[in-house]
């Protein structure tokens, strides 16, 4: 497991809020259209955010990836004039499958649970 610095984790924290704020206000890219940001994930020295995000229609991810990819260098330069720091982090966005996982995983137990209780 790596442990992750009380530094980055509150600038992650800190872009994670931002970005969404700029998804919801600034960005015009229809391919974006409603994508939540689930984490960000800071490198040691805070060059590069890993951002991952999850759409209400997963098979809209596709489309989603290709808008934040363009839009990447508008909400670096956003994130740069609302955040003081001494460089910009480059943001790499990755889909975020946990909650879909989840979801299927609840749905196992519960058929489970139905099969078992007939």
């Amino acid at each position: 497991m790596v442990r992750k610095s009380g530094r980055s984790q509150k600038i992650g924290d800190q872009i994670q809020r931002e970005i969404s704020d700029l998804l919801h206000r600034e960005l015009r890219d229809p391919r974006v259209g409603m994508v939540t940001i689930t984490a960000v994930e800071m490198s040691p020295d805070c060059t590069h955010a890993n951002v991952f995000y999850t759409c209400l229609d997963a098979a809209h991810a596709p489309q989603a990836a290709e808008g934040l990819r363009h839009a990447a260098g508008f909400l670096r330069s956003h994130l740069a004039k609302r955040i003081r720091l001494f460089s910009t982090p480059d943001l790499h966005f990755f889909y975020d499958e946990s909650i879909e996982r989840g979801a299927r995983l609840s749905q196992l137990i519960d058929s489970l649970s139905r099969s078992d209780s007939h």
